[in-house]
C-alpha cells in the first residue's frame, strides 16, 4: 500500500487497520477517536472540500499508484469479490499547504466501470470525492472508523472509510489521517 520507491518517509504508508462500524465502537478500543481527530472522522459530504477549507494556501492530490491489483483479504470480503479477483486500486496523498495530510485508498471492482463509471479510471490528479459527490448515480453508505497499527510515529493511527454504491456495484474509499492533520502544532 502507498509505497513509491522514492519514498524514504515510512510515515507515508498505510498500516494494517481494524475497522469498526461506528466511532463509538472504535472508541472502546482507542479513545483518541473522540479527541482532536473526531471532526475529521465524521466529516459529512466531501472530505476533499473540508480539507480545502483547512488550507491556508493550496490543496493538491498526489497520485502514488493507480492500476489493477489485488485487494487485501478484508477488502475482498467487504466488496464480496471472488478470491484472487483484481480491482482498480487508487492510492493518493491529499496534501494541504504543500504537506501530506491524508493517505487515501480506493478499491474499485471492474463492474463499477460500466457506463459513466469509466471516468473513475481517468481521474488523474483530480479528487475522487469531487466525482462521486457530483454524480447522482453514487450513494454513500455509513462511515466506518479504522484503528491503524502504525509501525512508525508518522503513520496514520486513525482512518475512516465508506462504501459508495451504484446499482449492484460498490467501491471502497478509505481515508487515513496523518497525525499532522489533527495534532496541535508543535511550539
Amino acid at each position: 500500500m502507498l509505497s513509491k520507491d522514492s519514498d524514504q518517509e515510512s510515515g507515508l504508508r498505510i498500516p494494517p487497520t481494524q475497522w469498526y462500524q461506528s466511532l463509538d465502537a472504535a472508541a472502546v478500543h482507542n479513545p483518541e477517536v473522540l479527541g482532536a481527530a473526531r471532526y475529521w472522522l465524521q466529516v459529512e459530504g466531501s472530505f476533499t472540500r473540508a480539507l480545502k477549507q483547512k488550507c491556508l494556501q493550496s490543496f493538491h492530490v498526489d497520485v502514488v499508484h493507480e492500476g489493477y491489483g489485488h485487494p487485501d483479504p478484508e477488502e475482498i470480503q467487504t466488496l464480496g469479490l471472488a478470491p484472487g479477483q483484481q480491482a482498480w486500486i487508487r492510492e493518493v496523498r491529499l496534501c494541504g499547504d504543500g504537506r501530506p495530510w491524508v493517505l487515501a485508498r480506493t478499491v474499485i471492482p471492474p463492474r463499477c466501470f460500466e457506463g459513466k463509471g469509466e471516468q473513475l479510471r481517468h481521474l488523474g490528479n483530480r479528487p475522487l470525492g469531487a466525482y462521486l459527490f457530483s454524480s447522482s448515480h453514487w450513494r454513500r453508505g455509513p462511515l466506518e472508523t479504522g484503528l491503524c497499527r502504525p509501525e512508525h510515529p508518522d503513520q496514520p493511527r486513525l482512518a475512516r472509510r465508506s462504501l459508495f454504491h451504484h446499482h449492484d456495484s460498490a467501491l471502497i474509499v478509505g481515508e487515513y489521517l496523518l497525525p499532522i492533520l489533527y495534532s496541535p502544532p508543535e511550539l
